[in-house]
């Protein structure tokens, strides 16, 4: 049995909804979603998502670093994992693609999957 989770909605608890209506008789209050399967991976549905973001996106975004400068796609760091399928829809091929100038290099499976694997590539830095 999965464990169950409870939604990080700061006023999740406050929404007016049959699931969340927990109690017997009179002792009956609205509570936090409590899931095994959460939308967002931490709450229960784009509500509680967006109350919590509204609230704490901030300190969130401070805390783990601000994007101070732009960013560029170069053909250096334009490298993405993409996979698809063969002409019989039966097996899937795996590659490297470079999305500026749409160069390909082959991948394994497991070298798709691990999310460390890079292709050694002169980035110029």
């Amino acid at each position: 049995m999965s464990e169950l989770k409870f939604c990080q909605g700061p006023d999740c608890h406050t929404y007016m909804t049959k699931d969340r209506l927990k109690g017997n008789g009179e002792n009956k209050t609205f509570q936090t979603r409590r899931r095994s399967r959460l939308v967002f991976d931490e709450f229960c549905g784009t509500r509680c998502y967006n109350d919590w973001f509204r609230k704490y996106g901030t300190r969130a975004v401070d805390h783990f670093g601000r994007t101070t400068e732009p960013k560029h796609l170069t053909e250096q760091n334009a490298w993405v994992k993409r996979y698809d399928w063969d002409s019989s829809y039966q097996n899937r091929f795996y590659v490297y693609c470079n999305s500026i100038t749409n160069e390909q290099r082959p991948l394994t499976e497991e070298q798709f999957n691990d999310t460390n694997y890079t292709l050694n590539i002169n980035t110029g830095e």
